[in-house]
């Protein structure tokens, strides 16, 4: 079955369109603070003031918000990816306590089962307690 690709990125559809639509109200709310902001202090309504000062609102809003959240989770992922020592903490402590669950059930083949899953899985932690 093929999936359309509104299905098959229906996520990231969502995602562009609130994007968009809360891009759009941020801009029209923006409009209506600046006009009353240059009305209250007797001064012009120029487009241009208007774009600069709200495109520099909007970046600066990019910097703190979505580029801090990208590198949490791209910086994240890409650290649990190449295996930094935190992530291979967790394996580690789940390894060790498989093998002992392991040792515990079925103590007279739990060492040939841990050999041969070694062997299947090469480069994996090979440890115990």
């Amino acid at each position: 079955m093929r999936l359309s690709i509104w299905k098959k990125y229906g996520f990231g559809w969502v995602t562009g369109m609130l994007f968009l639509i809360t891009l759009a109200g941020h801009w029209v709310t923006g409009w209506f603070v600046y006009v009353d902001d240059q009305q209250a202090h007797a001064q012009p309504v120029e487009i241009r003031s208007f774009a600069l000062q709200l495109s520099r609102d909007t970046l600066e809003n990019w910097q703190s918000e979505f580029l801090q959240l990208v590198w949490q989770v791209a910086g994240l992922t890409y650290l649990l990816y190449v295996g930094s020592p935190q992530s291979k903490e967790e394996d580690d402590r789940l390894e060790d306590k498989l093998d002992a669950i392991l040792r515990s059930v079925d103590p007279a083949n739990a060492e040939r089962l841990i050999r041969a899953l070694d062997e299947k899985y090469p480069g994996r932690y090979t440890g115990g307690i």
